[in-house]
């Protein structure tokens, strides 16, 4: 699995553990609809890390919460 599909599915997890909409995401972190669109969608090969963190603070949460997932562990995680 690809870096950005990882980090699409780690945000979505987030976003239905504390009932936030993506348009809130959106609102609450000013990026743009286009912006958060395609890092949900895994569309970006990459994502650039100040518009990741911004994002994980606005969900309340830190880097390292963010990173703590199994999905993040797995040997198949490709950076391509």
């Amino acid at each position: 699995m690809k870096v950005s599909k990882a980090i699409s599915i780690r945000i979505r997890e987030i976003l239905k553990e504390k009932n936030i909409t993506q348009y809130r995401l959106e609102k609450e972190s000013c990026i743009p609809h286009a912006t958060m669109m395609d890092i949900v969608n895994a569309k970006r090969e990459s994502c650039n890390v100040k518009t990741l963190i911004l994002i994980i603070r606005t969900l309340g949460i830190t880097v390292s919460e963010f990173f703590d997932s199994p999905i993040f562990e797995s040997e198949d995680l490709n950076l391509d």
